[in-house]
């Protein structure tokens, strides 16, 4: 008789359900992991919103990729993963052998294999996953705090490819999590750190996080014209844009000095468009990047820094939930609600 488990199945739009379904069967090299704690993001909940994503899940299906747990069995051929060890792990890994791979840009890989299914009792980590981005727990790192691994990651490869550094002014647009972990990652290399954003009490965990200002956004101010007047009216060193939309990414442009760096980070929905000046784009030599995605290196910085206590991941866990109440949980975020993440603990408290 084939072991079931409780998980969250994704159907369509909004639409979320408790459900009791198949444990994954393993492959060679896979791993099965029971989680422990899965955290929530705003990849999740878009995903919520539009009821699948077009690299990474097709309804119906198990979702969720911010987890950490116990290897519950290991598959054949899968090396050096014994059962009983907690471990993280992420959400994708690069095959090692495209063009991309090759000239060290994996997070371009052309066959990025990505995986869901955080949202559950148990979640079955593909061999390639458990190769290069599987990575054991150490002492004095709970599971909490090891969930936080996957979204550090992608922040740390943004700061390092926006060349953050000390005495910088760096301007942060967006105060969720995302933009919180720029804002303590900023201030660990030494940068003075401006946040914009909408919600009060996030603005305050900027502000106890390190930035040195904060800017309310309303429909009255132009946040751009702001930053520019900032740091004796040069404007700023670095902005990175952590909202998504293109009228933020449009002011984060604005916004940076002479030769400096914008780093889209949120990334657009699809099919909208931007627009910049090109002359002074040109004239002004300015750097326009994004940054999409970790690294297998990233992953393991993010992880270091968190074990070394660099990073505290509770400060960006706002709230706790037990797996029924994942549903609600989305929805509440999908309306704006103003926590952070929330740690679905999948089996309870113990």
């Amino acid at each position: 008789m084939t072991a079931r488990m409780k998980a969250a199945v994704l159907h369509g739009r909004e639409d979320v359900r408790i459900e009791h379904v198949d444990v994954p069967r393993l492959e060679p090299g896979d791993v099965l992991l029971r989680t422990r704690v899965a955290l929530t993001c705003g990849t999740d909940v878009k995903v919520y919103r539009r009821g699948y994503h077009a690299r990474m899940i097709t309804p119906p299906s198990v979702f969720g990729h911010e987890v950490a747990g116990i290897v519950e069995e290991v598959g054949p051929e899968a090396e050096g993963v014994v059962p009983g060890t907690g471990v993280v792990v992420a959400n994708s890994a690069p095959c090692g052998e495209c063009h991309y791979c090759r000239h060290d840009s994996p997070s371009l890989c052309d066959d990025l294999l990505f995986w869901n299914g955080a949202y559950a009792e148990f979640a079955r980590i593909p061999a390639r996953v458990v190769r290069h981005n599987l990575v054991p727990l150490e002492e004095g790192v709970g599971f909490r705090e090891a969930a936080m691994v996957e979204p550090l990651a992608c922040v740390v490869r943004g700061v390092e490819e926006s060349w953050i550094g000390r005495g910088q002014s760096v301007a942060v647009i967006g105060a969720g999590p995302i933009g919180l972990m720029f804002v303590a990652l900023a201030r660990l290399r030494g940068a003075h750190v401006t946040v914009v954003g909408r919600n009060a009490s996030r603005l305050q965990k900027a502000r106890d996080l390190g930035a040195e200002e904060t800017i309310v956004a309303t429909a009255e101010n132009d946040v751009a014209e702001i930053l520019r007047r900032s740091r004796g009216g040069h404007g700023m060193d670095v902005v990175i844009e952590a909202v998504g939309l293109p009228e933020t990414c449009e002011a984060a442009i604005r916004a940076v000095r002479k030769g400096g760096v914008v780093n889209l980070f949120a990334g657009c929905p699809a099919d909208t468009r931007i627009g910049i000046d090109s002359q002074r784009l040109h004239y002004q030599e300015l750097t326009i990047k994004s940054t999409f995605h970790h690294t297998p290196e990233s992953v393991r910085k993010a992880f270091r820094l968190i074990a070394d206590g660099h990073v505290d991941p509770n400060v960006f866990i706002s709230g706790e939930a037990p797996l029924d109440r994942l549903p609600e949980v989305l929805q509440r975020m999908s309306r704006g609600g103003d926590g952070l993440k929330t740690a679905i603990l999948t089996w309870g408290r113990e």
